[in-house]
């Protein structure tokens, strides 16, 4: 793959990284809620979540997808409820009164949650069937050229919500009040709602 194809690739989806979506808005919700540990554990199961659906790309899964409106509901309907959970259970312990956070990251909990908001969110799917084929060239081994764009892909994005889950985590070490941290747990139940709400409404 020539180098010029792989720059204007990252050009091209490095906007679609940087525009707050259900993965971004996960991570900094975690480092808010949970900690510096946990906005990293967050954003590798993010990209993990976009790996598996690099795979699943690469055997032809996301095609199928993609072409039945039911199996695309249904996993889009899965992730929308499991945003929702996430976001009450958070908007539930900013109603609590209390002098610090109580959401601490228990092993790989981020982890987990971070993997299940982007492999139930279809529209990482679509982003390797409407964009990365149109960098493939069929005169060379597409399989090699898939993989080398959905690296540059998972990269971009281990980048940017790294930075951005933590300079969220920061927030969680200041020294402020109880109503400030619930404050905080607000600010974060309130983005993945705004998460939950764009997941439901996109098409």
């Amino acid at each position: 793959m020539e180098f010029e194809t792989a720059l204007l690739f990252f050009l091209t989806v490095f906007p679609l990284i940087c525009t707050p979506g259900p993965d971004i808005l996960f991570t900094a919700s975690q480092g808010v809620t949970r900690g510096r540990g946990a906005a990293i554990r967050a954003v590798i199961g993010v990209l993990l979540g976009y790996t598996a659906h690099a795979i699943l790309s690469a055997c032809g899964i996301a095609a199928l997808v993609s072409a039945s409106p039911f199996l695309f509901s249904v996993l889009k309907w899965a992730g929308v409820m499991y945003l929702f959970f996430l976001t009450a259970q958070i908007l539930y312990s900013a109603c609590q009164r209390k002098d610090r956070l109580e959401l601490p990251d228990t092993g790989k909990i981020s982890l987990w949650r971070g993997f299940l908001t982007s492999f139930l969110n279809p529209k990482g799917l679509l982003m390797y069937l409407a964009i990365l084929p149109q960098f493939i060239s069929p005169e060379s081994n597409t399989a090699t050229q898939a993989l080398i764009l959905s690296a540059i892909f998972i990269a971009g994005c281990g980048v940017v919500y790294l930075v951005v889950g933590l300079l969220a985590a920061q927030a969680r070490g200041l020294n402020i009040s109880g109503h400030g941290r619930r404050r905080l747990e607000t600010v974060a139940g309130v983005m993945l709602a705004w998460a939950t709400i764009k997941m439901a409404t996109q098409v």
